[in-house]
């Protein structure tokens, strides 16, 4: 009975994973080019968007201010010039996905329109600018709420991770053979 047993538990045990590599196999859809360039399109649609909000992802949540005690004016404060940002920023950031929408389209079907894609970056790096100016205007603002002492902390804690940056990066030097020149 032991050597009829090994071998029955053998056979079931290859043919379940002859049946799951099936399965698996039978799974995975076969994707045209047209169906992996919309897929492709998407992500990108989905990190522009991501990205138009970059400079609010240190400030949301208290990220750009993490340490530092902030009382529940403050705080409350903090929200209030942060979706005022959001609210009359939205139009830019509307046009600015709109803008890029346009650039993926001047690259479908194959051809590539040279002249349009131009036209569209260019477009899209003033909007871009205005952008980051509002960024920089919301991140005053939201400086103006910290006293002194808060502003004192939020620089040292700059400097720090200033200097943790150069310490990786030269770590990162001493890696590659090749320790960086101060």
């Amino acid at each position: 009975m032991n050597k009829p047993g090994r071998f029955k538990t053998l056979a079931i045990a290859t043919l379940s994973a002859i049946a799951l590599a099936a399965s698996i196999a039978v799974g995975q859809t076969v994707t045209t080019g047209q169906d992996n360039q919309q897929t492709q399109g998407q992500r990108r649609e989905w990190r522009g968007r991501r990205g138009d909000h970059k400079g609010m992802r240190g400030m949301r949540d208290g990220g750009f201010f993490r340490g530092l005690t902030l009382t529940d004016d403050q705080k409350a404060k903090m929200k209030q010039i942060r979706e005022s940002f959001a609210q009359t920023n939205k139009p830019l950031r509307e046009q600015l996905h709109a803008k890029r929408q346009e650039l993926r389209q001047a690259s479908e079907g194959g051809t590539f329109n040279e002249a349009l894609a131009t036209q569209k970056l260019t477009e899209m790096a003033g909007l871009q600018a205005k952008l980051m100016g509002e960024r920089n205007k919301l991140r005053q603002e939201m400086l103006s709420v910290l006293t002194a002492e808060q502003k004192a902390q939020l620089e040292q804690a700059k400097a720090q991770r200033a200097e943790k940056r150069e310490q990786r990066k030269a770590q990162r030097g001493e890696r590659r053979g090749r320790p960086d020149e101060q």
